[in-house]
């Protein structure tokens, strides 16, 4: 017997790579036909698979300036306050317009397509519409809004009144009518209110903070009968400034058995004018109510048994109201 001649190196390998192949082959005969349909093309981008995509198509592009003047004699913009909006013009199928831009910087740089716009600028309840064309160019506008402010303070005595205690109402008054419309029906004491020039009237009505037995539903103060009112005109650059005074003070009802006695519990109390106008309702051992200065008349209720009382407010004076159950 010839001996067998010895296997080179390269044998073992050769015969993985045949296994691999008939593996190969064999889990192709079971696969799906469809999803090994030859016949389709792959898709390659002109000039290759590693071409850059197609670039988005340019649109030009410029910048538009906006700033607002109170008046066309004023110099000054107005710096704080302002809030843009830039709509196009073209109106949508439903008749809207859409927004395109938005800022409130007192003089903001927008860079938009080149088109017609329509700007928008708030300040307040001021406003000015305009409508912008936007051609390839940098564009500045100016938009003049007819307006002033309005800054509406409370006194109470000699002492301004926090504005946390106040209710302010603003209309547009008519000529039989001086709450014809109400255009704001929250303004805060203190604050610079943006207005369209004209004539207005306002409101400044005392809230009842006190907490003893005056709260409404859910702790919210009720309005009292210290209501004072104004009439005044806003100039259109100019700054109008209101101080409306009330006179008012905080009245702690007692129902006592003789002068200077202990508050009687479970008593309930009701306020009124000398004309028998009903002013508020009360319940608890000494309840306070803010009042307007003037004349009432109080009527406690205990035990089935009532009585009453009249007393005098006067501003800034508080004071315990003794109502004698007798």
């Amino acid at each position: 017997m010839m001996p067998t001649a010895p296997q080179t190196r390269s044998a073992r390998p050769l015969r993985l790579i045949f296994l691999a192949l008939a593996l190969a082959v064999a889990g192709a005969a079971h696969a799906d036909p469809a999803a090994m349909d030859m016949g389709v093309a792959p898709v390659i981008p002109p000039g290759g698979l590693l071409a850059p995509r197609s670039a988005e198509p340019q649109v030009d592009r410029s910048t538009l300036l906006l700033s607002a003047f109170l008046s066309a004699s004023d110099t000054q913009p107005v710096r704080s306050g302002l809030v843009w909006r830039v709509f196009d013009e073209t109106a949508q199928p439903d008749g809207s317009h859409r927004l395109v831009a938005q800022s409130t910087d007192a003089a903001p740089s927008l860079s938009l397509p080149d088109g017609t716009y329509i700007v928008h600028a708030a300040m307040g309840l001021a406003g000015m519409t305009k409508r912008v064309v936007i051609a390839g160019q940098p564009t500045s506008e100016r938009l003049v809004l007819n307006a002033g402010g309005l800054r509406v303070v409370a006194m109470l005595g000699n002492q301004p009144i926090n504005p946390a205690k106040l209710k302010i109402s603003i209309y547009v008054p008519e000529r039989s009518n001086a709450e014809a419309k109400l255009i704001l029906g929250n303004a805060k004491a203190g604050d610079v209110i943006g207005l369209p020039e004209g004539s207005y009237h306002v409101v400044s009505t005392l809230l009842d903070t006190t907490g003893v037995g005056t709260l409404g539903p859910n702790g919210v103060a009720n309005a009292t009968n210290s209501v004072v009112s104004a009439d005044l005109r806003v100039q259109a650059g100019k700054l109008t400034d209101a101080t409306l005074r009330h006179r008012a003070a905080v009245m702690t009802l007692k129902l006592v058995g003789k002068p200077g006695g202990e508050a009687l519990a479970n008593s309930a109390f009701t306020i009124l004018t000398p004309g028998g106008d009903v002013i508020r309702e009360l319940i608890g051992a000494f309840p306070s109510v803010v009042l307007a200065e003037g004349e009432y008349v109080a009527i406690a209720r205990h035990d089935s048994r009532t009585f009453q009382a009249t007393f005098k407010v006067q501003s800034t004076q508080d004071r315990d109201v003794e109502i004698l159950a007798q």
